[in-house]
């Protein structure tokens, strides 16, 4: 049995990549970032042209720079190629979708999802030519097999996926964030363990031509809504 001792200190060092802007070049930065992403939209049509994997590695590592608690980094990401396994992964998210939308959502919850015009098929869980399953690791387990606790595990794992989404639009590619409730399937089909809690399935690639988008999901809170200065 481990015995409870302080953690030692970890190794420090300088701050070395940190370089402070001129006030004008911040505002500038500032603004084009949010115009960038402003841009991005969720998708739900995607064209099924491959993505180079270098490109998802490096997103993937964007998004492994996130804070996390205790610096635990309590996440897999799980990329999905494979056609023959995105096709089980649809027929598995389509079956819960089903009763979803059949009897287990509350009928608030389809009146706010009506104007998107989404029902309980996903073809562009074949469609788009990869998909991200994101595990929330519950705890972590040392060398020596001995399960340690994680910490703030669903606040990390949020921060490292806005991350990766914000990496995927920077770099040019479409997302979707796929949500079907109960989504424990994703451990036996991506070979998961049962530490790890499917959380998100994100999908990836290009928009097909002529996609469409709600003109409504445009519609963003203004400032004086999403913020209070104290």
């Amino acid at each position: 049995m481990k015995t409870n001792q302080a953690h030692p200190l970890p190794p420090m060092e300088s701050l070395a990549h940190y370089r402070e802007l001129p006030a004008d070049e911040m505002k500038a930065r500032a603004l084009a970032h949010y115009e960038q992403q402003k841009r991005r939209r969720t998708v739900r049509d995607f064209d099924s042209r491959p993505v180079p994997r270098e490109v998802i590695e490096h997103c993937l590592l964007a998004a492994g720079t996130a804070p996390s608690g205790a610096n635990q980094q309590p996440w897999h990401f799980a990329v999905i190629e494979d056609p023959a396994l995105k096709r089980q992964i649809r027929e598995a998210a389509e079956e819960e979708e089903h009763a979803f939308y059949n009897g287990r959502a509350p009928e608030e919850w389809l009146r706010a999802l009506a104007p998107l015009g989404t029902d309980p098929n996903k073809p562009f869980l074949e469609e788009a030519p990869l998909l991200i399953a994101i595990f929330a690791q519950k705890y972590g387990v040392d060398a020596q097999g001995e399960r340690f606790s994680h910490y703030y595990v669903p606040e990390s794992v949020g921060i490292a996926t806005g991350f990766l989404i914000s990496a995927l639009h920077d770099a040019g590619l479409a997302t979707l964030t796929h949500t079907p409730s109960p989504m424990g399937f994703l451990n036996g089909l991506c070979r998961r363990p049962d530490s790890e809690k499917p959380v998100i399935l994100l999908v990836v690639g290009y928009p097909k031509p002529g996609c469409q988008v709600p003109v409504h999901g445009g519609l963003k809170k203004p400032l004086a809504q999403i913020s209070t200065w104290l």
